[in-house]
C-alpha cells in the first residue's frame, strides 16, 4: 500500500496515511485516460457553430447572364460557393459533439489519474481543509505552506463555501468536491491536494 505524509494547512506534518492499493496504486492505464479527457473535451463544445449556404445568404435570386453565348461559364446564382459573398459549401453547422464512455474506462482512468499522481509525488493530503472567513490570503498561505505552486486542484469531501470561495481568486488553483472530480482536472493540476476525508470518500466508491 503507497503511504503518504498528512499535513495540516500549517504546512506542518501531522502523520502519515496509507492509500488503498485499488484506487491509488495500480499501473496507470494512459489509453483509459486518453480516452476519458478526449470524451470529457468532446462533451464541453457547445456545437453551436453555424455558417450560410447558398440557399440561406441573401440575394442571388436571379441567374446572373443567360447560359449559352455569352463565353462566360454557366451560372446559376451570384451566391453559388465560387462566388465572392457566396455561401459556404459543407461548413459546420449547429451538432451535439458530446458521445458516451463505458464506465469501467472512466474508473480505470480515475484510479489511473490517482496512481500518476502518487507515483509522480504531486499527491498532498492535509488533515482538514477549511476556512473560517472569507479570505484569498488564507488560502494563499496554506499553498505557500505546502510548497504548491503554479496549477493545484484541491478536493474536499463537503462543501466548504468560503474555502471555494477564497480560493476561486488564485490563477491556476481550482476547487471540487470528491462527487464532481474529472480525470481532466487532475490530469492538468499540478499538484493534488485532498482533505483526509475526501481520501476517504474516494476509496469509500472507488476501492
Amino acid at each position: 500500500m503507497p503511504k503518504v505524509t498528512v499535513y495540516n494547512m500549517s504546512g506542518a506534518q501531522v502523520g502519515e496515511i496509507e492509500l488503498s492499493e485499488a484506487v491509488f496504486g495500480i499501473q496507470p492505464n494512459q489509453v483509459a485516460v486518453h480516452a476519458v479527457i478526449k470524451n470529457y473535451l468532446a462533451n464541453q463544445r457547445q456545437g453551436t457553430q453555424s455558417t450560410l449556404t447558398r440557399t440561406e445568404v441573401r440575394g442571388g435570386g436571379r441567374k446572373p447572364w443567360r447560359q449559352k453565348g455569352t463565353g462566360h461559364a454557366r451560372q446559376g446564382s451570384i451566391r453559388a460557393p465560387q462566388w465572392n459573398h457566396g455561401g459556404i459549401a459543407l461548413g459546420p453547422k449547429p451538432r451535439d459533439y458530446s458521445y458516451s464512455l463505458n464506465k469501467k474506462v472512466r474508473r480505470l482512468a480515475l484510479k489511473s489519474a490517482f496512481s500518476s499522481k502518487v507515483l509522480e509525488n504531486a499527491l498532498v493530503v492535509v488533515d482538514e481543509i477549511k476556512a473560517g472567513e472569507y479570505k484569498t490570503k488564507s488560502v494563499i498561505a496554506m499553498l505557500k505552506a505546502l510548497n504548491i505552486e503554479g496549477k493545484a486542484l484541491v478536493v474536499t469531501a463537503e462543501k466548504d463555501e468560503k474555502f471555494v470561495k477564497s480560493a476561486a481568486n488564485i490563477p491556476g488553483v481550482k476547487t471540487a468536491l470528491t462527487n464532481t472530480i474529472n480525470v481532466y482536472d487532475i490530469v492538468n493540476a499540478g499538484k493534488l491536494v485532498l482533505s483526509k476525508d475526501a481520501v476517504a470518500k474516494i476509496e469509500e466508491v472507488y476501492a
